[in-house]
């Protein structure tokens, strides 16, 4: 359709378009501002940029940027014209730079998608002024408590925009116990793992939504993938598991760099670790079979998966492999750490952090995170640096870790130096958001990494 729109809707993108230039230009960065410039000339400036695209919105806890990035490069792969936010910037503001960035005065738009990554309490200002053709939930994990609360805020604020599109259809974690039998009028597919990963029955200690969101009796489990994430069910009121629609029905091998395993009936290796990237990936594969895509495609495609910035990306720093992983909460540190503990190898680790805005800024949760698993790896250097390091370095040390081992730098330039005076050739960087950042800012500065966005 050929877009027409007014005087105010002009003047608000050519702002916005102009002050994403500088941005990029000079600040080399900075998605949100622009977006801020276009909504205060035409506060509906949403509705009209992103008129014609078929929306896939992916919102929850964690893995919503992986994820978002698998369905962009399927859609991509199949043919179809495809915008995404890359960047990351899923507040409101700058979902909107991502339309606007896109726009062309005069164009028109036939069959386009738009996967976009939304935080979870900006859900229902997307929502507001699009109506997605597929809404998507990845998890439910304690996250910035100071900012979301507990789990149960998070789910009502993805649900406020929900109940604003009751025609969207909605693919939803089957494994998550938080997002069965929601009183919607969407339709709704669920995924999930119809194959143990081990043989744990068992959630950890301080895993989240333990109890029946109906009687609140402890769930029980047929198998648990990480966390509170598995086949459930409750023994007091019967509660259980959805039915799956899109599976992993086979494991076949899980490893410190990669996976294979089988969505339905389809074998795929997925070139990034971790039972979290399958289901990075099996969410990836629910929405492009709702879109129906052919398997060759997705396959190819899923292969073909670059890690996205900060997500397993992998760089190189004079001669030593570097894994760059992004750690928010509790059951995302204890996955990273997971996939680390899988390397058999002598290894390094640098531990980043922050506690900014977008970090959270209560740090008290990385006493939840299972650091003690490390005392049983082959951890030979750990480097600790951001703006909460001496944190970090008491939660390490009480974790058995051996302190005569510890570089504490808060500068990137020293804790690069001491990076690259290391004796080991394989690293982990475990970083949160800002921490992330800005060390990726400094190692762009430096060469190390080529591509800042």
């Amino acid at each position: 359709m050929v877009r027409k729109i007014s005087i105010k809707t002009i003047i608000s993108i050519l702002s916005a378009k102009f002050t994403l230039f500088l941005t990029k230009t000079i600040l080399k960065g900075g998605t949100t501002f622009p977006g801020r410039v276009a909504l205060k000339i035409d506060k509906n400036i949403l509705s009209k940029v992103s008129k014609g695209y078929k929306v896939i919105l992916v919102t929850g806890t964690n893995g919503k940027t992986t994820t978002t990035s698998m369905i962009y490069n399927i859609i991509k792969e199949s043919g179809h014209p495809v915008i995404t936010n890359n960047t990351g910037a899923n507040l409101f503001p700058g979902i909107v730079t991502t339309f606007v960035d896109n726009y062309k005065f005069g164009s028109k738009v036939k069959d386009n998608y738009a996967v976009i990554e939304v935080d979870e309490a900006n859900l229902k200002y997307i929502t507001e002024y699009i109506t997605p053709e597929v809404i998507t939930v990845t998890n439910l994990f304690r996250d910035q408590l100071d900012r979301y609360g507990e789990v149960y805020t998070t789910l009502n604020k993805i649900l406020e925009g929900i109940y604003n599109v009751p025609e969207t259809t909605l693919v939803l974690n089957g494994d998550e116990s938080l997002l069965g039998k929601l009183d919607l009028k969407n339709p709704v597919h669920f995924y999930g793992f119809d194959k143990a990963v081990n043989d744990n029955k068992t959630i950890e200690i301080n895993a989240d939504a333990k109890f029946c969101k109906f009687c609140k009796t402890p769930y029980e489990y047929n198998f648990v993938t990480y966390n509170h994430l598995g086949d459930f069910y409750c023994p007091n009121c019967g509660y259980k598991r959805s039915d799956l629609m899109y599976a992993v029905t086979d494991i076949i091998d899980i490893n410190a760099d990669s996976s294979t395993i089988k969505f339905n009936d389809l074998e795929v290796s997925i070139n990034q670790s971790g039972t979290y990237n399958i289901y990075n990936g099996l969410c990836a594969y629910s929405i492009a079979k709702e879109l129906g895509i052919d398997d060759s495609v997705i396959k190819k495609s899923l292969e073909n998966q670059s890690s996205s910035f900060g997500r397993q990306e992998t760089i190189n720093i004079e001669g030593k492999d570097v894994k760059i992983f992004l750690v928010k909460n509790p059951a995302g540190y204890n996955q990273s750490l997971d996939t680390i503990c899988l390397n058999k190898e002598k290894f390094a680790a640098a531990f980043l952090l922050n506690d900014n805005y977008a970090d959270g800024q209560d740090v008290s949760w990385i006493w939840d995170v299972d650091f003690e698993k490390l005392t049983e790896t082959n951890i030979d250097e750990v480097y600790i640096s951001g703006l909460r390091a001496y944190d970090m370095a008491v939660r390490l040390k009480t974790a058995g870790l051996d302190p005569n081992k510890f570089v504490i730098e808060e500068q990137y330039e020293a804790l690069t130096e001491a990076i690259k005076n290391g004796s080991c050739d394989k690293l982990y960087i475990l970083a949160t958001y800002t921490a992330m950042i800005n060390y990726r800012k400094y190692l762009h500065s430096k060469g190390y990494i080529k591509n800042l966005w």
